[in-house]
């Protein structure tokens, strides 16, 4: 196993220097100080081999975290057959269900919601409008399903009109305030520990991580980059329009509002190679609408990683899949043998599902 200078499982243990001897007066004597630094350097010694040794440290060993350090070790490995430059190590994630959890709602039509009620009082009309007067009377589902546009007039309504970086802020204020409705957690912490340590441990072994999403592109840029360590450079998402505009001499970008990339199901490879120009080397999703970038992904020539986090832990999280509205899981499900997909049983393969 190639060792790793640094990631998740440093973090994990903690020690105490007891007592190390003392000396009358405001300093250690010479004795103290070479047994703190004696202290210490056992201390990052130890952290070290915990790094080398136990990487993904909230995955129980199972076959499921056997494939995915396997994979690694072979392909960052120069004296493997299969061993990929690190130009070439390119990894994607999608993001609801896969990094943070997206029941009972994905987490941006929460935001909307927050948005369409903030915004309520300049605009009278929306209480008999819909799909306004559904989102105002709190039916967020019923608002999103009223018409085969509500999803397009509502996100419009949230955005339009604003520069990029005051919608950047409204976003960021969003998820500084908002709780998630069933666990009262802030956003930030309903991602998944054990896919938070993942992204250290591909980043380490010269990895770059990219998310490639249905959700806003514009909704996940502000933030990712704190919460996943991901830069809004490497976020692909669905993105409405926008235009550049220059008054008294200040120069703008100001969204639009009108839909103009999904970046769902056959989108995703679109959007990867759009926006990347390379096949990535392992994909992780979790649902349906992840299938054509796990296809496209492992199509490719030399070692490849598929991985489903398929949600079967009702207890820690929620339990989902052929019958959900939200984040169906069936067709993938179904393929993943004969394509060698690594399933990720949420409830068997994880020790903790969100962060302490």
């Amino acid at each position: 196993m190639r060792t790793q200078t640094s990631g998740f499982a440093a973090g994990e243990g903690s020690a105490r220097v007891a007592d190390a001897g003392t000396k009358t007066g405001p300093y250690p004597g010479e004795q103290s100080v070479n047994r703190i630094i004696a202290l210490l350097a056992l201390l990052v010694s130890t952290t070290c081999l915990a790094d080398d040794s136990q990487p993904l440290p909230s995955w129980q060993d199972t076959a499921a975290r056997q494939q995915i350090i396997a994979f690694v070790n072979d392909v960052t490995d120069p004296d493997s057959a299969h061993h990929i430059p690190a130009s070439e190590r390119i990894a994607v994630f999608d993001n609801d269900g896969t990094l943070w959890a997206e029941q009972p709602l994905y987490s941006q039509l929460f935001f909307v919601a927050d948005r369409i009620r903030a915004l309520a009082p300049e605009h009278p009309d929306w209480q008999t409008e819909e799909p306004f007067a559904s989102m105002l009377k709190g039916d967020i589902a019923g608002a999103f399903g009223s018409s085969h546009d509500a999803a397009v007039k509502l996100v419009r309504a949230s955005q339009a009109g604003l520069d990029t970086d005051t919608f950047d802020q409204v976003v960021r204020d969003w998820m500084l305030n908002a709780h998630h409705p069933a666990t009262g957690k802030p956003y930030n912490q309903m991602v998944y520990q054990p896919m938070l340590e993942l992204l250290s441990y591909l980043q380490n072994n010269g990895f770059k991580n990219f998310i490639v999403s249905g959700g806003g592109i514009d909704f996940m840029r502000p933030w990712t980059e704190s919460v996943y360590g991901i830069a809004p450079e490497r976020v692909i998402g669905s993105r409405v329009a926008k235009r550049f505009e220059l008054v008294d001499g200040a120069a703008r970008v100001v969204h639009d509002g009108t839909l103009e990339f999904n970046d769902d199901k056959e989108g995703k490879p679109i959007g990867i190679s759009q926006h990347i120009g390379r096949r990535p080397i392992a994909a992780f999703g979790n649902s349906d609408g992840d299938l054509q970038m796990l296809q496209w992904t492992t199509a490719g020539s030399g070692p490849r990683l598929g991985v489903i986090v398929h949600h079967t832990d009702a207890e820690r999280e929620w339990a989902y899949d052929r019958d959900s509205s939200i984040g169906k899981l069936s067709e993938a499900l179904d393929q993943a043998p004969q394509r060698g997909w690594v399933v990720v049983d949420m409830k068997q393969d994880w020790k903790q599902v969100f962060p302490d």
